[in-house]
């Protein structure tokens, strides 16, 4: 199953919960300050993010999102199932 992670930088008032409650410190702050002013999380190690969603959970502000998304190469229409 394949996942897309996804930080609302405008929402996000860089309060740094999710960066201390990530198990594999994947977040960091900004250094680039957002239309509000405030310094948002990014993912500063995208490739080791194990989609615990722990950051989604203790966001306060709701500003980030892991969601499932559909594989390549795979037929949605269960074209295996065919019998013929």
């Amino acid at each position: 199953m394949a996942y897309m992670y996804q930080i609302d930088f405008e929402r996000c008032k860089g309060c740094g919960l999710c960066v201390d409650v990530c198990p594999k410190n994947v977040l960091e702050l900004t250094k680039e300050v957002n239309a509000k002013g405030y310094f948002p999380a990014y993912q500063a190690r995208p490739q080791d993010c194990v989609f615990c969603t722990t950051c989604c959970i203790m966001c306060p502000d709701v500003a980030i999102s892991i969601t499932k998304t559909s594989e390549e190469g795979k037929n949605a229409g269960g074209a295996e199932d065919n019998d013929g």
